[in-house]
């Protein structure tokens, strides 16, 4: 048995009770692709974009999440809103269809900078937007630090982001506790490792500082999110910063890790604010019906 089905029982049994959607990480491979993005705008390269939004939107799926699947709710969204919208798959492995963000974070961060720059020759834009999902969120912090990322991003906006890692509850401290454990995941699906709170890739991505010059950052959190824990690990510090926590704005609003990046209209409120600054609007429960 490969060494990826070994490990994906238990991880699959603990992920969906965690709910992971961790954002993803890439190996590029010729692993099969998630079908194209229905034809509404999203994924649409003759968009062209306007004076009101001049920055296409890249989406930046999460772990185990794929181009189509992450993203069936913001990309309507956010098209019907009069963006160009675009969004990648990465951190694929080698016979592993549809599931995506296991692979390097680093190699996942080198596709989203060729993607971007896809996006840029297509549209003719000088910078775009990039929105992601949990790994989603944080990776494109190492290619904004490390790849010239900050030349060609305006702003990057995170919906549940693990910035600082995370231990998935306190569960990831079982791995001292059964021999070979750590090895096997860090060989199979090195994109989980990277997110280990204290991982030497969080360590690098977060010396010196949790922001770049010249980009804006929005964390979308929410009290409720159970993979990455605690909450507040989630948020940045630096200059251009803005923290939300989704209860302060809607204190009835229940979402944990995945519904805050998949239905809930309340976070995509704030998504938009976050993009258009100039044109916001105050945030509240009644923005899930807006």
């Amino acid at each position: 048995m490969l060494p990826w089905k070994r490990l994906l029982r238990p991880l699959t049994a603990l992920l969906l009770t965690g709910a992971l959607a961790l954002a993803p990480t890439a190996t590029a491979t010729a692993a099969p692709q998630a079908p194209a993005a229905p034809s509404s705008g999203w994924n649409d390269y003759s968009c062209t974009p306007s004076a009101a939004h001049p920055r296409p939107v890249v989406l930046v799926h999460g772990t185990f999440g794929n181009s189509v699947d992450n993203w069936l709710g913001l990309a309507p969204y956010l098209t019907r809103r009069g963006y160009c919208v675009f969004s990648l798959d990465y951190g694929q492995l080698p016979g592993v269809p549809f599931f995506h963000g296991l692979g390097p974070i680093g190699r996942s961060a080198e596709q989203l900078d060729g993607f971007v720059d896809k996006v840029l020759a297509a549209t003719g834009a000088g910078e775009v937007d990039v929105v992601g999902h949990s790994q989603g969120g944080m990776m494109p912090r190492h290619y904004l630090k490390f790849l010239g990322g900050a030349a060609e991003v305006n702003a990057l906006v995170g919906i549940a982001p693990d910035n600082h890692g995370t231990t998935l509850s306190g569960l990831t401290g079982l791995l001292p506790y059964f021999p070979g454990a750590k090895d096997l995941l860090t060989t199979a699906t090195p994109g989980l490792a990277d997110q280990i709170a204290g991982s030497p890739f969080l360590t690098r991505l977060n010396e010196g500082g949790d922001t770049v010059p010249g980009v804006t950052y929005t964390v979308i959190a929410t009290r409720y999110d159970q993979v990455v824990t605690p909450y507040r690990s989630q948020f940045l510090d630096g200059p251009n910063v803005r923290n939300v926590l989704l209860q302060d704005l809607c204190p009835v609003d229940l979402s944990e890790h995945v519904a805050i990046g998949l239905f809930d209209r309340i976070a995509f409120h704030e998504v938009a604010n976050a993009l258009d600054p100039a044109r916001a609007k105050p945030t509240t429960c009644a923005s899930a019906f807006s």
